[in-house]
């Protein structure tokens, strides 16, 4: 089973490369029932705002970066977002992504990886949840919150405390739980 990383912000000086890094490594070295970690990275899929002329359920992909996204997200059995929250929600490419495929994401558990102030990127993950199931991925409860991430950071490093370590672990085994059952619906 194949585990994909997403780090969702594209901001230039974004905080989520750092913390995405370092929860792709602790995953690869934590697999928890996955085969394989790939890392994704929103910056670098390159997805301008939706511009593709038809719905995404007929997979008439028009453009090439909708055609190499659609073959990252058909590939992956499992998600985590690595997501920051601005204005209490997840940022914009967050929802620019989900909404260029549709048929790709079914029957695929999501867990996520937020950060921000004090509320550690939860509001954020909130609105996540509602417009993952729209394209049948199940969310799983189990999260990692990063409050105060600023505090954390150290020379564009990410030095996760011991309970975010801890969560990261929880959050893959049930992931892995999740994929294996709903292999079964794909």
């Amino acid at each position: 089973m194949k585990l994909n990383v997403i780090i969702t912000s594209t901001r230039p000086g974004r905080n989520g490369e750092p913390v995405g890094n370092w929860f792709f490594d602790h995953a690869r070295q934590n697999p928890g029932g996955f085969n394989e970690v790939v890392l994704s990275d929103l910056a670098q899929q390159g997805l301008p705002l939706l511009d593709e002329p038809h719905h995404p359920r007929a997979q008439k992909y028009t453009q090439d970066h909708t055609k190499a996204w659609a073959r990252i997200v058909d590939g992956s059995d499992a998600f985590v977002f690595v997501l920051p929250e601005y204005n209490y929600a997840p940022p914009p490419s967050f929802y620019n992504a989900i909404d260029y495929l549709a048929l790709e994401w079914g029957y695929k558990p999501a867990g996520f990886v937020s950060y921000g102030g004090i509320s550690g990127g939860m509001r954020a993950t909130q609105s996540a949840k509602e417009i993952l199931t729209t394209v049948k991925v199940m969310p799983i409860p189990e999260q990692v919150a990063v409050p105060m991430v600023f505090d954390h950071l150290k020379d564009g490093v990410f030095e996760a405390p011991q309970i975010v370590r801890d969560s990261a672990d929880t959050m893959i085994a049930e992931l892995a739980r999740w994929a294996g059952a709903l292999k079964t619906l794909r």
